[in-house]
């Protein structure tokens, strides 16, 4: 342990009680101090310069390889679903917090710029899939919601909507919260869409439908209790089966909390403040499912019935294209392996492979190696996990975009890359970004076992120099935390990458609760009612 930091025995049996290892600490506190450097970003990915625009005659292939290859395959769709749905309403929160205990004057309220989506929230109240919900929990409390939103009693009906002698709506994981609204007899949520999903794109030959939610352990019961409520509902709908699996994020993957001078911090107690490692600790999840072929969808991005032909057409054909790529390498491995091949020919190939389809530039090294140093070096780029990720055009939502970046080992490869991660401060760097033409909505397709049915230990292949350090609040006090790198950013970093572009109308995140209102969420019932 460092000079700085001496532990406790307390303090010890904490850090073994987590399973973390103290150099894992030690590393963690030097990044703190030192920070992480920033993404060498050389360019946007674009059309026909790292991001595939594939033909209609190409989308009809890439679907018709996948229903013809999944037979054989195990497939799991694997949907992170740790978060509360807290942010959703912070500005309800915001709103509570300044007027809760009094009440608001309709006649003298004049709102601000922030208030505006609350009264939108209630004005289009029975737009929401939660709307009977709320009414009801109003009835048991001897009040009506329809006389409330007339008067505009804002702060009763957030109560009722956020509380935990309410709805909870602001407690629970945002998973369980009805989205969709199907008529008047059905409101899904979106773990309900999540099963709908999987069972147009993500079914097995058995018809079985898998399904891996990752979740927080004080939320896991009330997921266990929603799907066995609506399950059997969806199976007998699809003919199916689901088999339903959960983890958390190990402990182990929790990183230290530090002071604003980078030295251990301490809660009131005295004991160490570790904190969740981000998305970036599902790397240890997805490491350790078995399977050949992984979905990964965020449990926010969901689509109403309307829009699922799109969303399950495009899901077919990034995993045809998977899977039409994952057999040239290892078509090309097996290759390597035999000593009767042509070996000057067949790095050819390989090379020809990189720079055409995987978009990636050699070192500049590389082109003095001898043949074998050469061949090496090849089979250790080719065996390696494989991912597909559809890429959106960029209509200004916040978060990362596909890019040409460099590695470590002097390689340039595709890289999804967040905006924190880039040097924005570097005016060249700032261009870039602006140039940038397309979004990661994590609609990933990928294989994690290697070309002799092995899995690959997914650590071995993430960049440990790509975390996050971000400033938060811990009873006031301003606190600094870690972030393991970013499961789609750095923990995928030396895998092989294909970006393609996918419809908007696939990607519908729900950051806020007024998104609900967004028309890419409005059922085919409600757009009827709209005309």
């Amino acid at each position: 342990m460092t000079e700085d930091m001496t532990l406790t025995n307390k303090d010890q049996q904490l850090i073994d009680n987590k399973g973390i290892n103290l150099s894992a600490i030690e590393n963690q506190i030097a990044y703190f101090k030192k920070g992480f450097p920033s993404m060498d970003v050389i360019k946007p990915a674009t059309v026909c310069d790292g991001v595939f625009q594939l033909t209609e005659t190409q989308n009809l292939t890439y679907e018709a390889s996948f229903e013809d290859s999944v037979g054989s395959r195990k497939i799991v769709k694997f949907v992170p679903a740790s978060g509360a749905a807290t942010r959703m309403f912070k500005l309800a929160y915001g709103f509570l917090r300044k007027h809760q205990g009094t009440e608001v004057d309709t006649v003298s309220f004049k709102p601000t710029e922030e208030d505006h989506d609350i009264l939108v929230l209630f004005d289009r109240i029975k737009e929401f899939a939660f709307y009977n919900d709320l009414k009801g929990i109003l009835v048991r409390k001897g009040k009506d919601l329809d006389a409330l939103v007339a008067k505009r009693a804002y702060v009763e009906m957030l109560e009722a909507l956020l509380e935990d002698d309410g709805m909870e709506y602001g407690s629970l994981p945002k998973g369980l919260l009805k989205f969709h609204k199907y008529g008047n007899q059905e409101m899904r949520t979106p773990v309900e869409e999540h099963l709908v999903e999987g069972a147009m794109y993500a079914r097995n030959e058995d018809r079985s439908v898998n399904i891996h939610f990752t979740v927080s352990p004080e939320h896991l019961r009330k997921f266990e209790y929603h799907i066995a409520i609506v399950k059997e509902k969806y199976e007998q709908r699809f003919r199916t089966q689901y088999h339903i699996s959960y983890s958390q994020q190990k402990p182990a993957t929790d990183t230290i909390a530090v002071t604003m001078g980078n030295d251990p911090f301490r809660k009131e107690d005295g004991e160490l403040l570790f904190r969740p490692g981000g998305h970036g600790a599902l790397l240890e999840n997805l490491n350790d499912l078995d399977a050949d072929i992984i979905f990964i969808k965020n449990i926010d991005n969901v689509q109403p019935d309307r829009l699922k032909p799109t969303v399950e057409l495009h899901k077919k054909i990034l995993g045809g294209l998977l899977i039409e790529f994952q057999e040239k390498i290892f078509a090309l491995l097996h290759d390597l392996k035999d000593k009767d091949t042509d070996k000057e020919k067949l790095l050819q190939e390989v090379e020809a492979l990189y720079t055409k389809d995987l978009c990636t530039i050699f070192p500049e090294a590389y082109h003095s190696w001898d043949l074998e140093k050469k061949l090496s070096y090849v089979y250790g780029k080719l065996n390696r996990p494989i991912r597909v990720c559809g890429m959106v055009r960029n209509e200004g939502e916040p978060g990362g975009g596909p890019f040409w970046a460099t590695n470590s080992d002097g390689s340039v490869s595709l890289q999804i890359v967040e905006s924190a991660q880039i040097n924005l401060d570097d005016p060249t760097k700032k261009a870039l970004v602006d140039q940038a033409t397309h979004f990661n909505p994590v609609d990933i397709v990928c294989a994690t076992k290697d070309y002799q049915g092995n899995k690959f230990n997914l650590l071995d292949f993430r960049d440990p120099e790509t975390g996050f350090i971000a400033i938060k609040s811990r009873n006031g006090v301003e606190v600094k935390s870690q972030e393991l790198p970013g499961l789609w950013n750095g923990s995928m970093s030396d895998w092989n990458t294909i970006f393609v572009e996918v419809p908007a109308s696939t990607f519908s995140p729900v950051k806020k609760v007024n998104d609900l209102l967004r028309r890419s969420h409005m059922t085919k019932d409600q757009l009827m009612q709209n005309i």
